[in-house]
Protein backbone atom coordinates (compact mmCIF):
# COMPACT_ATOMS: atom_id res chain seq x y z
CA UNK A 1 0.00 0.00 0.00
CA UNK A 2 1.24 3.14 -0.57
CA UNK A 3 -1.14 5.62 1.12
CA UNK A 4 -2.36 5.39 4.47
CA UNK A 5 -4.99 8.18 5.83
CA UNK A 6 -5.60 7.69 9.59
CA UNK A 7 -8.71 9.31 11.98
CA UNK A 8 -8.69 9.36 15.55
CA UNK A 9 -11.87 9.17 17.42
CA UNK A 10 -15.08 7.74 17.65
CA UNK A 11 -15.13 5.40 15.27
CA UNK A 12 -11.27 5.94 14.60
CA UNK A 13 -11.15 5.69 10.84
CA UNK A 14 -8.58 4.12 8.22
CA UNK A 15 -8.36 4.54 4.51
CA UNK A 16 -5.86 2.76 2.36
CA UNK A 17 -4.89 3.12 -1.07
CA UNK A 18 -3.18 0.42 -2.40
CA UNK A 19 -0.88 1.06 -5.53
CA UNK A 20 1.12 -2.10 -7.18
CA UNK A 21 1.78 -3.48 -10.77
CA UNK A 22 -1.65 -4.29 -12.64
CA UNK A 23 -0.08 -7.62 -13.47
CA UNK A 24 0.69 -8.86 -9.94
CA UNK A 25 -2.10 -11.54 -8.89
CA UNK A 26 -4.24 -10.82 -5.96
CA UNK A 27 -7.89 -11.66 -4.88
CA UNK A 28 -10.07 -9.58 -3.00
CA UNK A 29 -11.19 -9.46 1.31
CA UNK A 30 -11.18 -12.94 2.81
CA UNK A 31 -10.26 -15.30 5.90
CA UNK A 32 -7.65 -16.40 3.28
CA UNK A 33 -5.02 -17.39 5.94
CA UNK A 34 -5.86 -20.37 8.37
CA UNK A 35 -2.55 -19.96 10.42
CA UNK A 36 -3.99 -16.23 11.23
CA UNK A 37 -7.90 -17.35 12.40
CA UNK A 38 -10.61 -14.69 12.21
CA UNK A 39 -8.57 -12.32 10.12
CA UNK A 40 -9.70 -10.73 7.00
CA UNK A 41 -7.85 -8.76 4.24
CA UNK A 42 -7.27 -9.08 0.05
CA UNK A 43 -4.45 -11.59 -0.39
CA UNK A 44 -1.46 -11.35 -2.73
CA UNK A 45 -0.89 -14.54 -4.71
CA UNK A 46 2.36 -13.85 -5.29
CA UNK A 47 3.85 -14.13 -2.02
CA UNK A 48 0.92 -14.80 0.02
CA UNK A 49 0.28 -11.88 2.47
CA UNK A 50 -1.52 -8.67 2.85
CA UNK A 51 -1.54 -5.05 2.57
CA UNK A 52 -3.93 -4.56 5.56
CA UNK A 53 -5.50 -6.89 7.56
CA UNK A 54 -8.15 -6.56 10.16
CA UNK A 55 -9.38 -8.37 13.10
CA UNK A 56 -12.92 -7.84 13.89
CA UNK A 57 -13.31 -9.82 17.00
CA UNK A 58 -10.37 -7.87 18.56
CA UNK A 59 -11.01 -4.77 16.79
CA UNK A 60 -7.84 -3.94 15.01
CA UNK A 61 -6.58 -3.04 12.25
CA UNK A 62 -2.85 -3.22 10.74
CA UNK A 63 -1.63 -1.50 7.46
CA UNK A 64 1.56 -2.32 5.34
CA UNK A 65 2.88 -0.02 3.26
CA UNK A 66 6.92 -0.08 1.43
CA UNK A 67 9.43 2.01 3.28
CA UNK A 68 12.34 3.93 1.81
CA UNK A 69 15.96 3.44 3.23
CA UNK A 70 18.63 -0.09 2.87
CA UNK A 71 17.47 -3.32 1.17
CA UNK A 72 17.57 -6.75 2.88
CA UNK A 73 20.10 -8.92 0.99
CA UNK A 74 18.53 -10.61 -1.77
CA UNK A 75 19.71 -14.55 -0.45
CA UNK A 76 18.08 -13.93 2.88
CA UNK A 77 15.02 -11.50 2.21
CA UNK A 78 11.16 -12.37 3.14
CA UNK A 79 7.94 -10.90 1.64
CA UNK A 80 6.91 -7.78 4.40
CA UNK A 81 3.24 -9.44 3.30
CA UNK A 82 3.13 -11.46 6.67
CA UNK A 83 3.50 -8.35 8.87
CA UNK A 84 0.30 -6.87 9.07
CA UNK A 85 -1.46 -10.76 9.33
CA UNK A 86 1.38 -11.31 12.95
CA UNK A 87 0.67 -7.23 14.34
CA UNK A 88 -3.31 -7.80 13.81
CA UNK A 89 -3.36 -11.16 15.29
CA UNK A 90 -1.09 -9.98 18.33
CA UNK A 91 -1.12 -6.49 18.95
CA UNK A 92 1.72 -5.41 19.12
CA UNK A 93 5.36 -5.14 16.51
CA UNK A 94 5.55 -8.95 15.22
CA UNK A 95 8.88 -10.97 16.60
CA UNK A 96 10.79 -11.30 13.36
CA UNK A 97 14.35 -10.96 11.83
CA UNK A 98 13.88 -7.57 10.47
CA UNK A 99 17.59 -7.82 8.70
CA UNK A 100 15.25 -10.06 6.21
CA UNK A 101 12.98 -7.20 5.37
CA UNK A 102 12.95 -4.83 3.13
CA UNK A 103 12.32 -1.44 4.43
CA UNK A 104 8.22 -0.87 5.87
CA UNK A 105 5.78 1.50 7.45
CA UNK A 106 3.61 -1.08 9.36
CA UNK A 107 0.63 0.77 11.13
CA UNK A 108 -1.45 -0.78 14.01
CA UNK A 109 -4.82 0.73 14.79
CA UNK A 110 -7.46 0.07 17.80
CA UNK A 111 -10.36 2.02 18.98
CA UNK A 112 -7.76 4.12 20.98
CA UNK A 113 -5.30 4.86 18.54
CA UNK A 114 -2.63 4.37 16.51
CA UNK A 115 0.90 3.43 16.22
CA UNK A 116 3.47 3.14 13.55
CA UNK A 117 6.62 0.80 13.21
CA UNK A 118 9.02 2.24 10.65
CA UNK A 119 12.24 0.40 9.50
CA UNK A 120 14.61 1.86 7.43
CA UNK A 121 16.91 -1.44 6.68
CA UNK A 122 18.97 -0.43 9.91
CA UNK A 123 16.96 1.07 12.71
CA UNK A 124 13.52 0.62 13.50
CA UNK A 125 11.06 3.15 15.06
CA UNK A 126 8.18 3.23 16.71
CA UNK A 127 5.91 6.46 16.78
CA UNK A 128 1.81 6.99 18.22
CA UNK A 129 0.03 8.56 15.58
CA UNK A 130 -1.41 12.09 16.64
CA UNK A 131 -4.82 12.91 17.51
CA UNK A 132 -7.08 14.32 14.89
CA UNK A 133 -6.07 13.24 10.98
CA UNK A 134 -2.58 12.01 9.70
CA UNK A 135 -1.40 10.78 6.19
CA UNK A 136 1.37 7.96 6.25
CA UNK A 137 3.19 7.64 3.07
CA UNK A 138 6.06 5.78 1.61
CA UNK A 139 8.50 8.41 3.26
CA UNK A 140 6.74 7.45 6.11
CA UNK A 141 4.87 10.93 8.27
CA UNK A 142 6.42 13.43 6.01
CA UNK A 143 4.49 16.74 5.31
CA UNK A 144 6.79 17.29 2.57
CA UNK A 145 5.27 14.84 0.32
CA UNK A 146 3.79 16.34 -2.50
CA UNK A 147 0.71 13.58 -1.61
CA UNK A 148 0.51 14.77 2.34
CA UNK A 149 0.74 18.59 0.86
CA UNK A 150 -1.99 18.36 -1.28
CA UNK A 151 -4.64 15.73 0.50
CA UNK A 152 -4.03 15.95 4.14
CA UNK A 153 -5.83 19.37 4.36
CA UNK A 154 -8.88 17.86 2.36
CA UNK A 155 -8.93 15.03 4.61
CA UNK A 156 -8.73 17.23 7.94
CA UNK A 157 -11.69 19.14 6.27
CA UNK A 158 -14.09 16.64 5.02
CA UNK A 159 -17.05 15.01 6.51
CA UNK A 160 -16.72 12.45 3.51
CA UNK A 161 -14.08 10.78 2.49
CA UNK A 162 -15.25 8.86 -0.48
CA UNK A 163 -15.70 12.22 -2.64
CA UNK A 164 -12.18 12.23 -2.51
CA UNK A 165 -10.95 9.10 -4.29
CA UNK A 166 -13.25 9.89 -7.11
CA UNK A 167 -11.65 11.76 -10.66
CA UNK A 168 -9.35 9.77 -13.13
CA UNK A 169 -6.01 8.03 -11.49
CA UNK A 170 -2.80 10.28 -12.56
CA UNK A 171 0.87 10.33 -13.42
CA UNK A 172 1.00 13.52 -10.88
CA UNK A 173 3.00 13.30 -7.90
CA UNK A 174 0.80 14.89 -5.71
CA UNK A 175 -2.26 12.51 -6.91
CA UNK A 176 -4.01 10.10 -4.21
CA UNK A 177 -5.08 8.02 -7.28
CA UNK A 178 -2.10 6.87 -9.57
CA UNK A 179 -1.21 5.41 -12.80
CA UNK A 180 1.90 4.92 -14.37
CA UNK A 181 2.43 3.41 -17.88
CA UNK A 182 6.62 2.61 -17.47
CA UNK A 183 8.79 2.25 -20.58
CA UNK A 184 8.73 -1.94 -20.55
CA UNK A 185 4.83 -1.67 -20.85
CA UNK A 186 4.36 -2.62 -17.10
CA UNK A 187 2.04 -0.17 -15.34
CA UNK A 188 1.91 0.49 -11.68
CA UNK A 189 -0.98 2.13 -10.55
CA UNK A 190 -3.95 2.22 -7.95
CA UNK A 191 -5.90 -0.98 -7.43
CA UNK A 192 -8.10 -0.50 -4.90
CA UNK A 193 -9.00 1.12 -1.59
CA UNK A 194 -10.23 -0.19 1.90
CA UNK A 195 -11.99 1.77 4.66
CA UNK A 196 -12.01 0.46 7.80
CA UNK A 197 -13.95 1.97 10.67
CA UNK A 198 -13.27 1.21 14.75
CA UNK A 199 -14.58 1.94 18.34
CA UNK A 200 -15.13 -0.28 20.91
CA UNK A 201 -18.37 -1.92 19.99
CA UNK A 202 -17.23 -3.14 16.83
CA UNK A 203 -15.46 -3.14 13.40
CA UNK A 204 -16.62 -2.15 9.79
CA UNK A 205 -14.16 -2.89 6.74
CA UNK A 206 -15.56 -1.82 3.06
CA UNK A 207 -13.43 -2.86 0.62
CA UNK A 208 -13.10 -0.69 -3.46
CA UNK A 209 -11.99 -2.69 -5.92
CA UNK A 210 -10.49 0.21 -8.79
CA UNK A 211 -10.12 -2.60 -11.60
CA UNK A 212 -13.79 -3.68 -11.41
CA UNK A 213 -15.45 -2.35 -14.23
CA UNK A 214 -18.65 -0.24 -12.76
CA UNK A 215 -20.62 -1.20 -15.36
CA UNK A 216 -20.71 -5.17 -14.45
Amino acid sequence: MCTLIVKTGRPLTLMGVRDEFTDRPWEGPGEHWPEYPGVIGGRDLKAGGTWLAVHPVARRAAALLNGRGQAAPETTKISRGDLALRAVTTGGMPRVELARYDPFHLVLAEPSGARVFSWDGVQLSVADLAQGTSMVVNTGIDPSNERVAAFLPRFESSSDWRELITGAPSGDPGALLVRHELPDGRVFASLSVMTVELDPGGLTYDFTDLTADPDR
